[in-house]
């Protein structure tokens, strides 16, 4: 049977059957969307982004390489997706329409998209979204106008970005199996002991425990090669001494709540307790300023100032805190918000964030430590629990 058939008998038999979150989920979630668009004054967005495909209809796939696309109008959500893509498409989103074209001709995808905009004066669409395909565009304004398409990436991440009582349940149980599968991991780190062998028991671990597949492979090094930021495991033998650096993220319904730990193979030394002194008081210069109506830069601010001692030594991203959520590979990084100097966005209940501070010293080693964060009405949560102690794991 062809994909058309294949859709069909599915339908029959396995609608929804993959799906998580109940409709009331989805009412909430587009009924906040619905009402961005009312203010922004747009008939329909077109989506490509995988992350918000998913949160505007439960849609979920490993494989995200592929043009997909998501036509959401206030009365019809129609979902173009990959001919190889039908099985999940019917089986976890909660969408009016489901079409499928041949994965191999990807210009075939232009006219359903062209038919479904037909009547729609304003569409928004996000010009900064990886998944949104230059052929793509070119070939629907050519078609439509060039007009009627509108700018506003900042429409799906301000939605996005406050997280519902279901999304917050989702980052709980992600934190509790990354807490479990960085515990695995460090049991393993010892002297003679190789960092993929670190990995691989903590990756056993996270999916041991729950996790669904994940949007980052657990990340460990040791020694010097924590000094370069995001390298990952490589078989290197860990010596007596060497801080170990580990960042892991579960994945539940695909939302992510990451934690750094640094350990230690042996005794801490006074410059690996001094760095690990500072992130404990950046991460709470953090949370101090993680409140309701603060601003992002406000945070930042603070948090650069418990930075200043060491800034001169060390290495360090620049972005305090970034938000999480649902995400799909390569990244669990959300993209909707970042704690760092200039973002004027304010604090606001139900926000996540994970606050990735690590702190290099080039060629030598790095400490890295983090947690994930709610705000809450009053103040910020950690979700995770991070003991900031450098374990001696000699």
């Amino acid at each position: 049977m062809d994909h058309n058939a294949y859709r069909t008998a599915l339908t029959e038999c396995s609608v929804g059957s993959e799906r998580f979150f109940p409709p009331s989920e989805f009412t909430e979630r587009r009924s906040r969307v619905a009402k961005a668009m009312a203010e922004h004054g747009l008939d329909a967005l077109l989506v490509t982004d995988p992350a918000s495909i998913h949160y505007l209809t439960g849609y979920k796939t490993f494989e995200v390489s592929v043009h997909t696309a998501l036509v959401f109008r206030t009365d019809h959500c129609f979902l173009q997706v990959p001919s190889i893509e039908t099985g999940p498409a019917v089986t976890t989103a909660w969408v009016d329409e489901i079409s499928g074209y041949h994965w191999e001709n990807v210009e075939s995808v232009v006219d359903p998209l062209v038919s479904q905009l037909r009547g729609c004066r304003r569409v928004g669409v996000d010009p900064w979204n990886a998944g949104l395909r230059f052929g793509v565009m070119e070939a629907l304004t050519s078609q439509r106008g060039r007009e009627r398409f509108q700018a506003c990436g900042d429409l799906l991440a301000g939605v996005r970005l406050i997280k519902t009582d279901a999304e917050i349940e989702c980052l709980r149980d992600s934190a509790r199996i990354t807490e479990a599968g960085l515990e695995a991991a460090i049991a393993t780190i010892r002297p003679g002991v190789d960092e993929n062998t670190v990995a691989a028991a903590g990756a056993s671990a996270l999916l041991a425990a729950g996790s669904d597949f994940m949007s980052m492979q657990p990340i460990v090094t040791s020694g010097p090669r924590i000094s370069v930021i995001h390298l990952n495991h490589q078989q290197r033998v860990i010596q007596p001494g060497d801080p170990v650096f580990l960042e892991f993220g579960a994945v539940r319904q695909r939302y992510t709540a990451p934690m750094m730990r640094t350990v230690v193979a042996g005794e801490p030394s006074d410059p690996m307790r001094r760095l690990r002194d500072v992130c404990r008081r950046i991460h709470d210069a953090l949370l101090d300023t993680m409140c309701p109506g603060n601003r992002f830069d406000d945070a930042a601010r603070a948090a650069e100032a418990a930075l200043a001692p060491v800034a001169g030594e060390v290495f360090f991203s620049g972005v305090f805190g970034y938000s999480v959520g649902a995400q799909f590979p390569p990244s669990w990084v959300e993209g909707t918000g970042y704690i760092a100097r200039g973002q004027q966005r304010q604090f606001a209940p139900g926000m996540v964030f994970h606050l990735p501070l690590c702190l290099r010293l080039p060629g030598q080693w790095g400490i890295g430590m983090s947690n994930t964060v709610l705000v809450t009405e009053r103040e910020a949560e950690p979700l995770t629990h991070n003991d900031w102690e450098l374990t001696n794991c000699a």
